[in-house]
């Protein structure tokens, strides 16, 4: 890890800015927790919405069922995923952003990604392909022009997106939680389009 983003995580893990000193509705009603995987050598970086209670309280990404799915999206196991010189994993907020009113999570905190994100990719120069999980990365990463049909039409649109001039290489998906289990039945093409090109992608970058 360069010593550019040690110090720039350093930073990030101490922020108490949503807490303190929020410019964007309520304060964080609990102590923040910011949970980030990131060094300047991964070269696939997974940009998901923000950590859930589960993750809140162990510290890690991903430490929940949507997870062991997700991996399996990759081809992965847990070995590597957590392996911050090869995946990195930034949330479009990076502490858990606490319960509306009917016990989901509420959206990641706007302050976040307005204060940290650029910062964090760009001492990230390696990575080749950004994984887009959920609306809020998509919109981040994408722009409106692949939002208006929904987030359907934005994965449908996989080929579309994953060919285009960016860099790094960008391909939405759907949340891996399992509430997804229906839409994943109904979309087969997800399945047998779209994860064999990932998970050879994923093998090459990772080998």
């Amino acid at each position: 890890m360069s010593a550019a983003l040690d110090s720039l995580l350093a930073e990030l893990r101490a922020c108490r800015i949503c807490r303190d000193t929020p410019r964007y509705g309520p304060a964080l009603p609990h102590e923040p927790r910011p949970v980030i995987q990131a060094s300047s050598e991964a070269r696939l970086c997974i940009a998901g919405q923000a950590p859930g209670i589960r993750v809140h309280r162990s510290g890690r990404p991903f430490t929940d069922p949507s997870g062991v799915r997700l991996r399996g999206w990759l081809g992965i196991g847990e070995e590597v995923f957590y392996d911050s010189s090869k995946v990195a994993i930034v949330g479009m907020g990076c502490c858990f952003p606490g319960l509306d009113a009917h016990g989901g999570d509420l959206p990641p905190r706007r302050e976040c990604a307005e204060i940290w994100r650029n910062r964090i990719f760009e001492q990230m120069p390696k990575i080749e392909l950004l994984l887009l999980i959920g609306h809020y990365a998509q919109n981040w990463h994408l722009g409106a022009q692949f939002l208006a049909g929904g987030m359907t039409e934005t994965v449908a649109r996989w080929r579309e997106i994953y060919a285009g001039e960016s860099h790094p290489r960008m391909l939405a998906l759907p949340h891996p939680s399992w509430r997804n289990s229906g839409w994943l039945k109904r979309n087969p093409w997800f399945e047998t389009d779209l994860l064999p090109v990932l998970r050879a992608d994923v093998a090459r970058l990772l080998k």
